[in-house]
């Protein structure tokens, strides 16, 4: 290994300090790239982190050098496991170049103390320097017994639809969660561990979620779940969580039954309820586009995520004081576009209904709008962010830009379109980690959520679900650049109450509206 020559001839030239600092950036990767290599032997690698550890307090001259000298070794270890993690670095080639490095320090004798720390003075001491120098071990992954939990690793599970006309829904809150993983491995992961994400699929069917949920929690052994998707899979997945006390966090719903009060002690959401989003299109139809309380009908999934939707509509009536109970709703099947039957009851409605809050997924809400467009040339049509944003707008310019032009959707997380710091951070990832991929409402929620998981871990101390739980619980004003600040408390497990309003405009992108 060229380290051996290196050294030699750097050491004759430079102060102790610096090829201290020269080594740490040729053998911080390579204990940072078999860190993150379950198959190499912890103790292979701890046995050079010690040594080069304690060098650093024998050739320091002051505390500060010694301080810096650390950090810098400790960046370049986090540098090694970010290679392996981005797939720059393969787990073959780091067992290479951590034998390689391992052979150097074993043939290497010592050089004469007036030419400088030798390697074997540097990165294998003396006896006598080993004996007095305290063996500071390389800032490892504090022990956790916590399931899913290993030393170099943290696993969690997503159940979400991965098949079926609502499959878009499960893949990029799939792809945003990952997005994030991905950038904080590359920073080193969550005190030294890397986050994986598991996925299982449910097809967004109440009868397969339960089996999903099983497979990730008994077979993966998951520390928790985050982004799972949906209000009806959620009325199967919840109870299973609660019974385990597993974390079960930023589901992709705006559904009450997982905002509790007081607020379950599992259950964390980052986004606003659909409550809150239908209150806020309701006051805007009623408020800025001058309806009338019975010219608003709501079109629904006919179960608990269109039961969730319409009573959001329902409450806003009542706190406007006007009577709910003759609001029209609409219903089609869930993971079906048989909306005749919805079409049907609007064309019959006396006075003509204006505008339609939807509560539907992408594909069902394409067809009845291309179903009603022409019969209703001025209907208001909006929807609830679960939607799927960008596959609605793909949907409807498929049809044509009048049958998307003027749709407008609630939004819980800023215009991906934008150029805030948030959004521009979420971009770039996702650029880097999935090239071809474009920015998505969906995925950048998931985005968000992840890293608000991952703000709560790395504050938690060694990590087990009561901890984290604590940690979250005391987490206030978190700013992630979104516009509003996250909080959550004991009585408050839902970090963001902000809407965004969106509209498609004639080449199918949102332009931010006004709803109040």
């Amino acid at each position: 290994m060229a380290l051996v020559g290196i050294l030699i001839a750097n050491a004759a030239l430079a102060a102790p300090g610096d090829v201290v600092r020269d080594l740490a950036g040729r053998v911080g990767p390579i204990i940072g790239s078999a860190l993150a290599c379950p198959e190499i032997a912890q103790a292979r690698i701890q046995t050079i982190a010690d040594k080069f550890r304690a060098v650093i307090r024998q050739t320091a001259s002051s505390d500060a050098e010694r301080d810096d000298l650390a950090r810098t070794f400790e960046r370049y270890v986090t540098n090694g496991r970010g290679a392996v993690s981005g797939g720059r670095v393969d787990c073959k080639s780091a067992e290479r170049q951590l034998a390689d490095l391992e052979q150097s320090l074993s043939g290497q004798p010592s050089a004469p103390a007036s030419s400088g720390p030798s390697l074997s003075g540097v990165i294998a001491p003396t006896p006598a320097a080993a004996a007095t120098a305290p063996m500071a071990p390389l800032s490892l992954p504090a022990p956790s017994n916590a399931r899913g939990v290993t030393d170099r690793e943290i696993k969690f599970g997503i159940v979400a639809p991965f098949s079926g006309a609502a499959r878009e829904l499960g893949r990029q809150m799939k792809l945003g969660i990952d997005t994030a993983f991905n950038r904080a491995n590359d920073a080193g992961g969550v005190d030294g561990r890397t986050l994986k994400l598991i996925a299982a699929d449910d097809g967004y069917e109440p009868a397969r979620t339960l089996e999903a949920m099983k497979q990730l929690y008994d077979k993966e052994q998951v520390f928790g779940f985050i982004g799972n998707v949906g209000t009806p899979t959620a009325a199967v997945a919840l109870p299973f969580a609660l019974e385990h006390r597993t974390l079960f966090f930023g589901a992709f719903t705006g559904a009450n039954l997982l905002r509790n009060d007081p607020p379950d002690r599992y259950v964390f959401n980052f986004r606003a309820s659909y409550s809150e989003e239908t209150d806020a299109v309701v006051r805007y139809l009623l408020k800025i586009r001058r309806l009338q309380p019975r010219q608003i009908a709501v079109f629904a999934q006919q179960d608990a995520y269109g039961d969730a939707g319409f009573a959001g509509v329902a409450k806003a009536y009542r706190a406007l004081g006007l009577n709910d109970g003759a609001i029209l709703r609409l219903n089609y099947k869930r993971n079906t576009v048989d909306v005749d039957e919805a079409v049907n009851m609007l064309k019959v409605q006396k006075p003509a209904i204006k505008a339609v809050v939807m509560v539907a997924t992408y594909r069902a809400a394409a067809k009845f709008i291309e179903k009603t467009r022409d019969l209703y040339p001025g209907m208001i049509y909006s929807n609830v962010s679960f939607v799927g944003s960008t596959e609605l707008a793909d949907e409807l310019m498929l049809l044509g830009p009048r049958f998307a032009s003027g749709v407008i959707v609630t939004q819980v997380v800023p215009a991906v379109g934008g150029y805030s710091s948030a959004v521009m951070e979420y971009k770039n990832a996702l650029a880097k980690y999935f090239p071809g991929e474009a920015p998505d409402y969906v995925s950048f929620e998931g985005y968000v959520a992840a890293n608000v998981l991952i703000q709560g871990m790395k504050r938690s101390g060694p990590l087990e679900t009561e901890r984290l739980i604590d940690t979250l619980e005391n987490m206030r004003n978190l700013d992630l650049g979104l516009g509003t600040p996250l909080n959550y408390g004991r009585g408050e497990h839902q970090a963001s109450h902000k809407i965004w309003g969106t509209s498609i405009d004639d080449n199918g992108k949102y332009q931010p509206i006004e709803l109040e």
